[in-house]
């Protein structure tokens, strides 16, 4: 088989590494040779395993690896062209050498770094299963919008700032020691768009990579993973799974607990409401912390039940966001709703969807907070929402 890519994200806490380290020891017993790399800055993952790890791969059972991404590490493998200019610019500012050295790793240099050793390892075809325990929500968001980032900068501003570095470089060199990027450091530049590029397209094909979405049954928790399911529909990376962690079993009613599991179900209603029709997964918690690879066996079984963790459990968009004629639109798929049943109305940058008697809050990307519904309509069991931008009130 080739390489099936599997990305955990959440919100910090929620026990993302403890899913992402579970699923990896599942994949493994069922012979896939299996790597788990974590992309957070505050590791955990070595806790999860009781192993320590290092920047590259390290060994943890019969096909089963583990790495903990070091930015500083990657910087030297990926960057050193990049790193050396970067440094140098600093020394020509007077800038201390060991801060130098900590500034060298720029904002996004470690969601890029994540990027390009899931890249290596996906082209060199050495592991079956790639598994990415990644930073919390926002990070992960942030490495996922890198390559559309960097589309724009190469195709628009990259070609100019190289004519003008190519002409006026030796004019420059010639009465000033300023720093000036040479052809190699451009050439370094290229070739690490390049990459992100091709990653990109890899995490993005539903048949090879898929994203999924830890959260515990609580309020805050439950916002931002809707927030951020918006934002990976918004960027074209395929969601197929939901997994609920730390789920309580139920208690008698006179258990102290017993308030706080009535929350936890009523938040699991919605959950399976707001995701429908993502398959949502619950792992019950275990009453006490999991380390090692006896008590992530455990937690591996009980979340998958049985199945395979590499299988694909959804392939269709449920919903997706286009432009057209300098309108924004959103289609989202109600199967099973009469027009009648259905109103729509809109909060700022979210909107509730009701249908009878059951409501659906579905956050935007914050820009169309600016703009207005104009028309929503209901054809072949599509909802198509188009927004069009608010009018300023003129003054007198």
């Amino acid at each position: 088989m080739s390489s099936r890519i599997l990305l955990y994200t959440g919100k910090g806490g929620v026990g993302k590494t403890t899913i992402a380290a579970a699923t990896g020891v599942r994949t493994a017993e069922l012979g896939y040779k299996t790597i788990v790399i974590s992309s957070d800055p505050a590791h955990s993952l070595s806790d999860a395993f009781e192993r320590e790890l290092g920047p590259e791969p390290v060994e943890i059972t019969k096909n089963l690896y583990a790495q903990e991404i070091d930015v500083y590490y990657s910087v030297k493998k990926y960057w050193g062209t990049l790193r050396d200019y970067v440094l140098k610019v600093f020394q020509w500012q007077k800038v201390d050498e060991i801060l130098a050295e900590e500034i060298a790793a720029l904002p996004g240099m470690e969601e890029g770094a994540a990027f390009l050793w899931v890249d290596k390892f996906y082209q060199e075809g050495e592991f079956d299963v790639i598994i990415i325990d990644s930073a919390p929500t926002g990070e992960t968001l942030t490495l996922l919008s890198l390559p559309q980032v960097g589309r724009w900068w190469m195709e628009r501003i990259f070609p100019v700032q190289r004519k003008v570095a190519k002409a006026i470089g030796p004019v420059v060199r010639a009465v000033s020691d300023v720093p000036i990027p040479s052809d190699e450091t451009y050439d370094a530049v290229e070739d690490l768009y390049d990459k992100l590029n091709h990653i990109h397209s890899v995490l993005s094909n539903p048949d090879v990579s898929t994203i999924r979405i830890v959260l515990n049954p609580e309020k805050m928790v439950i916002q931002e993973a809707k927030r951020a399911y918006t934002y990976l529909q918004l960027y074209g990376y395929p969601v197929d799974l939901v997994i609920v962690n730390r789920v309580l079993p139920d208690m008698d009613e006179n258990s102290k607990f017993a308030e706080y599991i009535k929350f936890q179900q009523k938040y699991l209603e919605q959950i399976f409401t707001d995701f429908h029709p993502l398959p949502v997964l619950q792992v019950p918690h275990l009453g006490k912390e999991v380390f090692g690879l006896e008590l992530l066996r455990t937690i591996g079984n009980l979340t998958y039940a049985g199945e395979d963790p590499t299988r694909i459990y959804y392939s269709e968009k449920p919903f997706k966001f286009y432009s057209k004629d300098g309108a924004h639109y959103l289609e989202m798929r109600l199967p099973y709703v009469d027009k009648k049943e259905l109103s729509v109305l809109q909060y700022g940058d979210e909107i509730v969807i009701q249908v009878r008697n059951q409501r659906r809050n579905v956050f935007l990307p914050k820009f169309l907070a600016y703009y207005r519904i104009e028309e929503a309509t209901l054809k072949d069991t599509w909802l198509t929402i188009k927004f069009v931008k608010e009018e300023k009130e003129m003054g007198d």
